[in-house]
Formats: structure tokens, C-alpha cells, sequence
């Protein structure tokens, strides 16, 4: 799989995606962890990688539904804390100037 300069710059981050209880705070886990959003994604088609936040390993799969920390029926506190932290990194990335 081919990276990009934004899945590149999730290294050594931050996580933006914080679930209270799950985050590890560990920089050296972070990756850029894509938002699914129905028209935007779909089977095998990731969403543009600026609909994306820096997530540490826990938080992605916590977000992913791969934690045995989350319920099913947190799917949708899941995509809260997920959309936050899109939003959270694309406000990084514009102050950097890496995004426009």
C-alpha cells in the first residue's frame, strides 16, 4: 500500500481520537485511521485521507470495533469520538499549512 504525505505525518503524533479509558497516549502507535461515511467509502474504497484522524493503536481499534473495550451498542459514541478527532487533526493540518 502506497503512503501518503498525510498518512506519513500521523507518525509520531498525538492521538486526536482521546477515548476516555481506551487511549494509550502512545505516539509511536498513531496512524492515520479513516472515517467511513456512507458515499464516501464503501467495500474495499477507503475515504480520502482528509477525512481522517491520528488515532494510537487503542483508539483505532476502538473505533474500528476491534476492542473487546467496546460494546456494539457504542457504535455511535464510537463515531462521536472518531469525527472529533478528524476534526481535531484537520485543524492541525490546516495550521501547519500541510492542508489548505
Amino acid at each position: 500500500m502506497r503512503q501518503t504525505k498525510l498518512t506519513k505525518a500521523a507518525r509520531g503524533r498525538d492521538c486526536q481520537v482521546r477515548v476516555p479509558g481506551v487511549c494509550n497516549g502512545n505516539p509511536d502507535t498513531t496512524v492515520l485511521a479513516h472515517y467511513r461515511l456512507g458515499g464516501t467509502s464503501g467495500m474495499g474504497c477507503k475515504p480520502n485521507d482528509i477525512q481522517a484522524a491520528w488515532a494510537c493503536s487503542a483508539c483505532h481499534d476502538y473505533v474500528d470495533g476491534r476492542s473487546h473495550n467496546r460494546r456494539e451498542d457504542d457504535r455511535l459514541t464510537a463515531r462521536h469520538w472518531h469525527a472529533e478527532g478528524v476534526m481535531r487533526t484537520q485543524d492541525i493540518l490546516i495550521r501547519e499549512g500541510m492542508v489548505a
